[in-house]
């Protein structure tokens, strides 16, 4: 029982990193309610991971210890498999065409899109990444419109209700949205609870969804969900990704592109 017990705190240890490193910081309230714990066991977990040097604790809560210099560096907390996350960007850019009127969602991988827009001459681009309007402000021949909304550091990005309100009456023609999980069974799942709202409303908006993500995503799942795969239309990823997992997606009618 003790080892049964010890491995599940572990789990949810991991768990909480998960969503700080998606969110920056957390309320224990928030972490007892989502984890349906103790605040004491919470307050335990949050020591723990600041003994291991993931977490800075302050009064009521946590943060990532390394948002400070994240956010003066301004560098992204998610980049692990840049190999793949470069040539999916890279492949993106094959379904974009000069005069589209585009959503760039916040994300490593969805940066590396921007990174490959050299190329074009007139787009119209709007993000609620920082770092990719940063990237793409001084590209002249773009016109880039930031949404508003509440700052969340690790992703360098705009959020809540007011990132979501940007995208009230406005159509574009294709969306570029980052995943954190892609199951035949959750459907896409981030994890973290304040994008939802803004990629429900990015996916309104939008005539064509393209996701964007490493193949190390599919069949992960994640705490929020977005919903099922009938709100996508592609899915760009690597070559690694399973025949049988490639079929699937077919079936369920989300046409599959691959980057070498």
């Amino acid at each position: 029982m003790q080892k049964k017990n010890t491995m599940l705190a572990q789990q949810r240890r991991m768990k909480i990193l998960e969503l700080l490193q998606e969110e920056g910081s957390a309320r224990v309230s928030n972490l007892s309610r989502l984890f349906e714990v103790s605040e004491p066991t919470v307050r335990q977990d949050l020591e723990r991971l600041e003994t291991d040097g993931y977490v800075v604790r302050e009064h009521g809560g946590a943060y990532l210890k390394t948002v400070p210099e994240q956010v003066r560096s301004l560098t992204l907390q998610h980049t692990e498999n840049m190999d793949k996350k470069r040539v999916i960007g890279k492949k993106a850019t094959e379904f974009i065409q000069d005069g589209d009127f585009i959503i760039l969602d916040s994300g490593s991988t969805v940066t590396e899109i921007a990174k490959n827009l050299d190329e074009f001459s007139s787009l119209k681009i709007i993000t609620n990444s920082l770092n990719i309007a940063l990237l793409l402000g001084g590209h002249y021949p773009f016109e880039v419109m930031v949404t508003g909304g509440d700052f969340k550091p690790p992703t360098l990005s705009l959020t809540g209700e007011k990132a979501a309100s940007f995208f009230e009456q406005i159509f574009v023609n294709k969306l570029f949205l980052a995943a954190g999980g892609i199951s035949f069974t959750a459907g896409l799942t981030y994890p973290g609870f304040q994008d939802i709202l803004v990629k429900r409303a990015m996916i309104r908006a939008a005539t064509e969804v393209f996701v964007v993500a490493d193949s190390t995503k599919i069949g992960k799942t994640s705490f929020a969900s977005l919903g099922g795969m009938d709100l996508i239309h592609w899915l760009i990823t690597d070559s690694s990704i399973a025949a049988e997992d490639r079929r699937e997606f077919e079936r369920r009618g989300v046409r599959v592109a691959t980057a070498d």
